[in-house]
Formats: C-alpha cells, structure tokens, sequence
C-alpha cells in the first residue's frame, strides 16, 4: 500500500513512496502498452503498404478491407428485356407480368375503350413489352428510399403517364386488340418493312459470265 505523508505545517507536501512491488508491477503494464502500441504501428505499416484490391470492401477509396470479410459481389446491372434470351427472358417476363397484373392494371388500368385499348395477350406484343418493361424498371429506382420522398411522384409524372399513353393510345400498338372488355381480342399489326437499301445489301450478286461482270436490271450492253 502506498505510504501518505502528512503535509508539514507550512503547506508543502512530500513525495509518496510506493512499495517496490507496486513499481514492478507498474513498469511491467507500461512495457505491455509500449510492445502492444509498436505492434499495431507495425500491422498500419503492413496496410498501408499493401497494394488495393478492386475488389477489396472501400479499395476504390484506398481503404483496407476487413479481414475475414469475403468482397461483395455488385449486383447485376439490368438490362433491357428485348435483349435477353431463353430462360432468362421468360423469367424476366414472368416476373414483369406479375407487376403489370397485380399492381400497374389493377390500380391503373383505365376503362377500355376504343381511345384507350388494352389487350390480354400484350406479352405477344415486343414493343407494349419492351415499354411496360423500362416502366417496370423506373418504378422499382424510384420506389427505392435513396429516391427520396418525391421519387414516387417522379415516376408518376415522367414515366407512367407518357408509357401508359404510349401503349394505350388509339393508333397505338394495341388499336387492333381489345377495346371492348365484353369482346377480348388480339391481333399483331404489321411494322414496316427493311428499308430499300437493307434489302437491296441482301440480294447477292450474280456470278460473272464469260469473264464479264453481270449488269443490272437498267444496264444495257
């Protein structure tokens, strides 16, 4: 136990004197702090020096991952439907169908009229797909609480009004389909044909002929 010394009369105090147990026990925890400080100096070192991963959590920011800590995969960016293929776009499909079913026609779905036609085959229909699909992908980013409380209204405003509209416009890509619900019907309009100069590109040239190149329709000899 530490000795105390009664401060003399004049105010002044003295020194306290330790047992020599107590200091061997003090300088024993301070080089425990020095040893356990130099080799957390030598592990920031080690860090420090060490090359960044891209694939390291905080690498792009020049930061150390956390070890232990497998690197997170980034999640896979979407794409287009139209662009997908087999498997993958029928799932996709699949899951766009259970979003225009259960919520875009159930909540937005307007009467169907000749102005505003509708059709219960529009998986059939690539463009009403490819529309509804980019429609779909707008509402799932602007749902997300990063948009913030306006992201909703956004998505009211800039994407639904105008792909609704172009869907279901008269002379849109549904006119020829449903616009009676009592008379449900289903028809895919013709589009355009290849520009002249796509199809002209695709017609082969005739062989030579005695040496002589072969002349066009117009070409006289």
């Amino acid at each position: 136990m530490p000795e105390y010394i009664n401060p003399p009369q004049d105010g002044e105090t003295e020194p306290v004197r330790l047992p020599e147990s107590d200091l061997e026990s003090v300088s024993a925890s301070v080089r425990k702090l020095m040893e356990q400080s130099a080799e957390q100096a030598r592990q920031l070192d080690s860090l420090a020096s060490a090359p960044m991963s891209p694939d390291m959590p905080f690498g792009a920011f020049g930061m150390p991952g956390f070890a232990g800590l497998a690197p997170q995969a980034a999640p896979p960016e979407p794409r287009p439907i139209l662009e997908l293929e087999g498997e993958e776009y029928e799932d996709e499909l699949d899951a766009l169908s259970d979003w225009v079913d259960d919520y875009l026609v159930r909540v937005y779905g307007a009467e169907v009229t000749t102005a505003a036609p509708w059709c219960e085959q529009w998986q059939e229909h690539s463009d009403v797909v490819a529309w509804l699909h980019a429609l779909w992908l707008a509402y799932q980013q602007h749902k997300d609480p990063e948009a913030g409380l306006s992201g909703l209204f956004v998505w009211h405003r800039d994407f639904l009004t105008h792909a609704m509209a172009a869907v279901r416009a008269a002379g849109g890509p549904l006119s020829a389909c449903m616009t009676d619900p009592a008379r449900p019907a289903h028809r895919l309009l013709p589009g355009p044909p290849p520009s002249s100069r796509t199809t002209a590109a695709a017609v082969p040239e005739e062989p030579e002929q005695n040496g002589e190149p072969s002349r066009g329709p117009d070409e006289r000899p």
